[in-house]
């Protein structure tokens, strides 16, 4: 990992197993109620272009649950590469914090952000991708099952950052993924292909649900329209009308198949509440996680060894 973590592909294949490792060690001390607080007198600085719920919240309470003070700068705080360049934001908060964690539409800010900063960045999110998001999902599914490169993960929607996300993850430790999409809504195909020549993970595209999702072990889907994508609402809804999870479609997968998303759900929409609310359902897992796996990120970027 360099400085900063924008990709999850940023992570050689051992620094992701420690990532692994720490989340687990942090989320037990915070189960046993251990005072764990090696951040202790440490600011992290939150830019967010984009609102959300459990990204402020993982981040804000886990950072202080280290013992360290999260800062948040919303969209009237700072406009990022509008009322003030991209550059001169990374360089002021460098001035007073530790580390910068940002939540923005364009991918070409947080790479700015992070030239430019003299502390680590995280990214929370962009359009492109979502990278902490998936270290918490793949640790979550590490929880549930075994032998994570024995596993068919399918991802059923939209061609979206998560899915660019998981491509990414791909790219250090062997997964087989499953991308189950309309035609017109496939993943950036250039990460795809760049992921399909390294070779290390099995990784295809299927636009039959049903056939797709066959023989899977973890099921992941998440809202049709993102923030931004709003006014396509209604003619994502045609396009994604035979993807819906729903309790017919989870019949074809294996029958201790895990249901994943990364919330909100617009439930009725791309998933029924008779599968949010299943037993094989590990949304509110995958939620808590995010705390965790986060944590063990800043953790690895703050240089602290656990």
């Amino acid at each position: 990992m360099n400085n900063s973590f924008l990709h999850v592909n940023d992570l050689t294949k051992n620094e992701f197993d420690q990532i692994m490792n720490s989340s687990k060690i942090i989320k037990d001390k915070f189960k046993n109620n251990e005072k764990f607080h090696p951040l202790f007198n440490k600011t992290m600085a939150m830019i967010f272009a984009k609102p959300s719920a459990r990204t402020r919240i993982s981040f804000e309470t886990g950072f202080f649950r280290l013992g360290g003070h999260a800062l948040f700068l919303g969209p009237n705080d700072i406009g990022i590469g509008k009322r003030e360049s991209v550059a001169d934001i990374a360089r002021v908060l460098s001035r007073f914090n530790d580390i910068i964690m940002a939540r923005l539409f364009d991918h070409k800010h947080i790479l700015e952000l992070a030239k430019f900063a003299s502390i680590p960045v995280i990214n929370g999110l962009t359009d492109f991708n979502h990278p902490c998001q998936i270290i918490a999902d793949i640790f979550t599914v590490t929880e549930h099952k075994e032998n994570i490169e024995n596993l068919k993960i399918s991802y059923v929607g939209d061609g979206n950052n998560i899915v660019h996300s998981w491509l990414e993850l791909a790219m250090i430790t062997p997964i087989n993924f499953t991308i189950i999409c309309p035609e017109t809504f496939k993943p950036d195909m250039d990460l795809f292909n760049k992921v399909k020549d390294t070779g290390l993970s099995n990784v295809e595209i299927a636009h039959d649900p049903f056939d797709g999702i066959k023989n899977s072990d973890v099921v992941y889907t998440d809202v049709w329209a993102s923030m931004g994508q709003k006014e396509e609402a209604e003619h994502r809804k045609k396009a994604f009308k035979d993807f819906q999870v729903n309790s017919n479609l989870m019949s074809h997968a294996n029958s201790d198949a895990i249901f994943m998303h990364c919330l909100p759900a617009e439930r009725g929409v791309e998933v029924t509440d008779s599968v949010c609310d299943s037993n094989n359902s590990v949304i509110f897992d995958q939620a808590e996680n995010r705390m965790h796996a986060q944590n063990a990120i800043v953790l690895k970027l703050m240089g602290v060894n656990l």
